[in-house]
């Protein structure tokens, strides 16, 4: 058996694959396999989160995810690392090894692979993959040296194609497992930068980067809803990032590659309802009379953030603030439940943690991750139409997509 990418789901399917019987060669083009698993979670791997439901998943077949871990369920995950040797720690939830080292994860992974006799070969690109006649596929790879490029041709009966997606290119993710499963005949669903910041419009950005707050974040595609969040907001020079934009970030490039007019709506004071927040201010401003405009907010936002909105609702920063009418405050509360930034893109797949979009799960059957179109040709993780939000969720679905692949596959 071949397995194409030595990720995640590709060192799981491995390990499955080998403990099931199969002679097992995983050909990753990186140096060396797993560089993106050192990444996650800060560096910390967050392996997997204890509360699992279809809204953590998003695909264009959504039941295709939870069939799948309805196989190789969350408690299946933290038992097969803990025989690996992880001691896991829990967070709420979220699944940590208690070393809180990402690379913990990659090395019992790693040793179990070696203590199976894996062949794990690095720096093996994979350019083309061959249908046999009499059954079975051939994988041609480039291999690059310091004085020159030669090809090498393996044969396998099955393949698992676990290449990873377009995200985090730097981490061995360049996007060539969509042309190898196209060149099969698969359907790519276009891979866009999901769980990534988003770029906004507007000069008031400069004046505000940096500046981290709760907020409310929502999403609306031409007025319609289409997705919100809520956590800590960072505010940059280009737009808007942090864990509650990473969750939505995926429905807003949907909607701009399809050349739709996005806008992000944030309430920066979620703990009130505007209403509340406009009596409080008008109280505020009845018993703060005496304060500066550029005071007002002093103890409720962001001193910077508060300078930006005053502005934008006309009140003055040097007057007093009880020189502001009852418009003006109106309007501030507005603003600080309801600013508005048009968005504008997303940043590129460099910065994404996942992608959306990838091999179309309409054509794989959830129970084995094999293609319906060609017999023996198996996939898992990033490559397929799955993505996952922040906490642990994308990790699950290797541990899950690749578990079942590696089982398969050998059995096939």
């Amino acid at each position: 058996m071949i397995i194409v990418g030595g990720g995640a789901s590709g060192l799981t399917a491995a390990i499955q694959a080998a403990r099931a019987g199969a002679d097992v060669t995983v050909l990753e083009h990186m140096d060396r396999p797993g560089k993106k698993i050192l990444s996650t979670g800060n560096g910390k791997c967050n392996m997997t989160n204890r509360f699992l439901s279809p809204s953590c998943y998003r695909s264009s077949q959504p039941e295709f995810p939870m069939k799948a871990l309805s196989d190789f369920s969350v408690e299946q995950a933290i038992d097969f690392f803990k025989g690996l040797g992880i001691l896991p720690k829990d967070k709420n939830g979220y699944i940590y090894p208690n070393s809180e080292q990402a690379s913990s994860v990659l090395d019992v992974l790693r040793l179990e692979n070696d203590r199976l006799g894996v062949k794990i070969l690095c720096g093996r690109h994979v350019k083309e993959i061959r249908r046999k006649k009499a059954g079975g596929f051939q994988a041609v790879c480039l291999v690059k040296t310091e004085d020159r490029e030669t090809e090498e041709v393996f044969s396998c009966d099955s393949l698992i194609l676990a290449a990873g997606s377009k995200a985090a290119p730097s981490t061995g993710s360049d996007g060539s497992g969509y042309d190898l499963a196209e060149a099969l005949g698969h359907r790519i669903i276009k891979p866009l930068p999901a769980l990534v910041q988003l770029i906004c419009s507007g000069r008031e950005f400069k004046a505000l980067a940096g500046i981290r707050t709760e907020a409310f974040v929502r999403i609306f595609d031409n007025g319609r809803l289409l997705a919100e969040d809520r956590g800590e907001l960072q505010l940059t020079d280009y737009g808007i990032s942090g864990i509650p934009v990473f969750q939505v970030s995926r429905y807003a490039a949907v909607a701009l590659d399809k050349g739709r007019k996005v806008t992000a709506v944030i309430d920066l004071l979620p703990s009130m309802g505007e209403k509340e927040l406009l009596d409080f201010l008008m109280e505020r401003k009845k018993h703060s009379g005496y304060k500066k405009g550029g005071d007002f907010l002093t103890g409720v936002l962001n001193k910077k953030l508060a300078q930006v909105l005053l502005k934008k609702a006309g009140i003055s920063i040097e007057e007093s603030i009880s020189r502001a009418d009852s418009g003006k405050i109106k309007e501030l509360a507005r603003l600080i439940s309801r600013f508005e930034a048009d968005v504008t893109g997303t940043k590129p797949f460099a910065n994404a943690q996942v992608c959306c979009g990838g091999v179309d799960t309409r054509e794989v059957d959830e129970r084995t991750m094999e293609s319906r179109l060609v017999p023996g040709l198996y996939f898992s993780g990033e490559i397929l139409d799955v993505d996952g939000i922040c906490g642990g969720y994308n990790l699950q679905w290797a541990w899950s997509s690749g578990s079942i692949a590696g089982k398969a596959a050998a059995g096939s």
